[in-house]
C-alpha cells in the first residue's frame, strides 16, 4: 500500500494502521519527510554538507549526541521485550561507544571537559529517558531516526568530513559498522525488522508524533551546536574545558 500525504495529515485520533499493517517504515519516511529534510538544513549538518565544519565543531555535534545514544541504547536493552522492540535490538548497530571512541580521537581523554553538553543534547537525552521509561515501545520511532540516518546519509558526511576537515578513519568510526557485514543488505534487514515491529506496536500515531518529536530535536541539537561552533570559531580562542 503508498502511503499518501493525507495519511500523515489526519487528525491522530483517527490515525489507522494502513491496510496490510506491514509498512511503518514507508509511513514514518513519508510522514516525517518535510522534518528530515529541514534537520538536512540545520545547523552542524549544513556546515558539513558544505565542506565548513571544522574539527572543534564535529567534536561538539558528537558530545552533544552521544547522551541521546547511551539513553536509546540503554532502553533498547531494558525494554527489548517490549512491543515490537525485540525485532530492533541489535547490539552491532549500537553508536555510543563508537562515538565516546571518535571524540578520545579527535579531542583526547579529556573530551568530557573539554567539549561542553550543550542545553539541547540535554534536552534530546533526557526525551529519550522519558520515552524508555513511560512509553518503552516509542523507542522504535528513535531508533529509525538515528540508526537509518547514520546508514544513509550518515555514509554521505563521512565522505565529506574525510575531506574538510580532513578527519582519519580513527576519527570517523561512528558512520563504519564493521560487524554488520554489506550495510546495504543490513538495511534492508533492518527496514523489514522495522515493519515486523509495526505488526506489534499497533500505535502508529504515537510512533510517528515521536519521530517528528525527535527530528525537531535533531534539528535544535543542530542549530545549537552550529552556532556555537561558529562562535568558537569567530573568537579565535583554543576550544578548552
Amino acid at each position: 500500500m503508498q502511503t499518501s500525504r493525507s495519511d500523515c495529515d489526519a487528525p491522530r485520533a483517527t490515525f489507522e494502521m494502513p491496510a496490510g499493517g506491514d509498512r511503518l517504515a514507508d509511513v514514518l519516511r513519508e510522514c516525517t519527510r518535510v522534518v528530515h529534510s529541514r534537520a538536512e538544513r540545520s545547523g552542524i549538518v549544513s556546515q558539513i554538507l558544505r565542506g565548513r565544519a571544522d574539527r572543534y565543531g564535529y567534536a561538539l555535534f558528537l558530545r552533544n549526541l552521544l547522551p541521546a545514544y547511551r539513553e536509546l541504547e540503554m532502553g533498547l536493552r531494558a525494554h527489548r521485550e517490549a512491543a515490537g522492540l525485540r525485532w530492533l535490538f541489535e547490539p552491532a548497530v549500537f553508536r555510543a561507544r563508537a562515538v565516546e571512541s571518535d571524540l578520545a580521537s579527535i579531542v583526547g581523554a579529556a573530551w568530557e571537559r573539554a567539549v561542553p553538553l550543550l542545553p539541547a543534547g540535554r534536552d534530546y537525552a533526557r526525551r529519550v529517558a522519558d520515552v524508555a521509561r513511560e512509553t518503552p515501545t516509542r523507542l522504535i520511532s528513535h531508533a529509525y531516526v538515528r540508526y537509518f540516518g547514520d546508514m544513509s546519509g550518515g555514509q554521505v558526511l563521512r565522505e565529506l568530513l574525510s575531506v574538510a576537515p580532513g578527519l582519519g578513519a580513527e576519527e570517523l568510526s561512528f558512520y563504519s559498522f564493521p560487524l554488520l557485514g554489506d550495510l546495504r543488505t543490513f538495511k534492508r534487514d533492518y527496514r523489514n525488522a522495522l515493519n515486523r515491529a509495526g505488526l506489534e506496536a499497533t500505535d502508529w500515531a504515537g510512533l510517528v508524533d515521536e519521530a517528528l518529536a525527535a527530528f525537531r530535536l535533531n534539528i535544535e541539537l543542530s542549530d545549537a551546536v552550529g552556532a556555537a561552533a561558529t562562535s568558537q570559531a569567530e573568537s579565535g580562542r583554543p576550544p578548552g574545558p
